[in-house]
């Protein structure tokens, strides 16, 4: 199981989807009274809203769970992939939230939720390789 490369991929998607609760997406400030202006420094990262943290924490659990799936490869692929399409809803939230700034920065850790999504494809891409191998094999018998 941990000797094949999906195994692997999966297993650094979940880290970085996890990851994504402690280190930050964006910085900056936003205003807390607008009556008065006075702005606030605050990173955005995935307990900055409630939605968001519950799909990152999703997306690392899935992924984790969906290592133990290897008999199943084609349910295996199909979790994978919903997990990707909702990893890239997770960056759309991330970008709307973005809006809330009054100024700021993305930060260099942004690169874990955009490294989800690319993980999880390479995760795909290696289940795909190993269900060709076992239908090839199959035809040798």
């Amino acid at each position: 199981m941990i000797q094949r490369k999906q195994t692997l991929w999966l297993l650094f998607a979940a880290i970085a989807a996890l990851l994504t609760l402690k280190f930050p997406f964006y910085t900056g400030n936003t205003i807390k009274d607008t009556v008065t202006g006075i702005k606030s420094f605050e990173q955005l990262n995935a307990r900055f809203d409630i939605l968001i943290t519950i799909l990152s924490v999703a997306i690392g659990v899935a992924a984790l769970i969906t290592i133990f799936l290897y008999n199943d490869r084609k349910k295996q692929i199909l979790f994978t992939a919903i997990n990707c399409i909702v990893s890239i809803v997770v960056i759309v939230l991330y970008y709307l939230q973005t809006k809330k700034f009054v100024d700021g920065a993305y930060s260099i850790t942004s690169i874990l939720v955009l490294a989800v999504p690319v993980l999880l494809i390479m995760a795909i891409i290696g289940i795909n390789k190993d269900e060709k191998l076992i239908k090839s094999v199959d035809r040798l018998r």
